[in-house]
């Protein structure tokens, strides 16, 4: 009986995970052409030439970097703390930090929004609610738990053996993060950079809940797509959902690039 076992083929298992991979990578290509074959390119030069397309992108560009320099700073420490240290409460910790993730956009920016009803926050609340404060503090809130997620598991990959090694030659473990962990990491940084900045630039419900939509004002390239839906522009919200893919698609290329050397992206 075990000399006349024969092995199966591994081709329909093989075909079946191509196609479906296939299905939904053609479903996003599609997607994307079915844009370019809509729109002309005089309406693409028109919505460019607009004041307000021209400061919302604008607006969007540095208000993503803040936020995504922002998510480094508390994703880097953090992603460290939990991976390598265990304490009292750390399950609860972790799922606080997934609460972004988890809960839909608009309800982040109705929470943002009665968080500055209450003090210290409502000291300042004139300078950030409806401002373009807000616009940062609500792409830093959702960006940063993604961030703060990339940056655990990269953390995770390292061994921590290295630190050990690195703390018996002299090190304390605070040099033994900067010149041993840290560097290791730049792969992990760099992805959870991108993401955290892709991800702000895709931010549309807590903006719109928490710094609203004002021309010239709070307006960022998702919210110009929602206020030219208002108007029934059909074109011009194409342009501007072109550009915001071309912006992520710049990013995300430039990252994987650079990426590459380490195998890590």
């Amino acid at each position: 009986m075990a000399g006349s076992f024969k092995l199966r083929s591994d081709k329909p298992f093989l075909f079946g995970m191509v196609f479906l991979c296939g299905i939904y990578l053609l479903l996003i290509v599609l997607m994307v052409v079915a844009d370019l074959a809509y729109i002309d390119r005089g309406t693409m030069l028109t919505t460019l030439r607009d004041p307000n397309i021209r400061y919302a992108i604008t607006l969007s560009l540095v208000s993503c970097t803040i936020s995504t320099i922002l998510s480094l700073w508390v994703a880097v420490p953090i992603g460290y703390m939990m991976s390598r240290f265990d304490f009292a409460g750390k399950r609860w910790v972790d799922a606080i930090l997934d609460v972004p993730i988890v809960l839909p956009p608009l309800v982040i920016g109705i929470s943002l929004l009665v968080l500055f009803n209450y003090p210290p926050f409502e000291w300042i609340s004139s300078w950030v609610v409806f401002e373009i404060p807000a616009v940062i503090i609500a792409q830093f809130t959702v960006a940063c738990a993604f961030a703060v997620r990339t940056m655990r598991v990269s953390f995770d990959q390292i061994p921590q053996r290295y630190e050990h090694v690195a703390m018996t030659l002299g090190c304390n473990r605070s040099r033994a993060f900067w010149m041993v962990i840290l560097p290791q990491a730049r792969f992990g940084v760099l992805a959870a950079a991108t993401l955290a900045w892709a991800r702000a630039l895709g931010e549309f419900g807590p903006i719109l809940v928490f710094a609203g939509s004002s021309r010239m004002r709070t307006e960022v390239l998702p919210t110009s797509v929602y206020l030219e839906l208002q108007a029934g522009n059909l074109s011009g919200m194409l342009a501007i959902s072109l550009i915001m893919i071309m912006a992520a698609a710049l990013v995300l290329v430039t990252a994987r690039v650079f990426g590459m050397e380490g195998g890590r992206l």
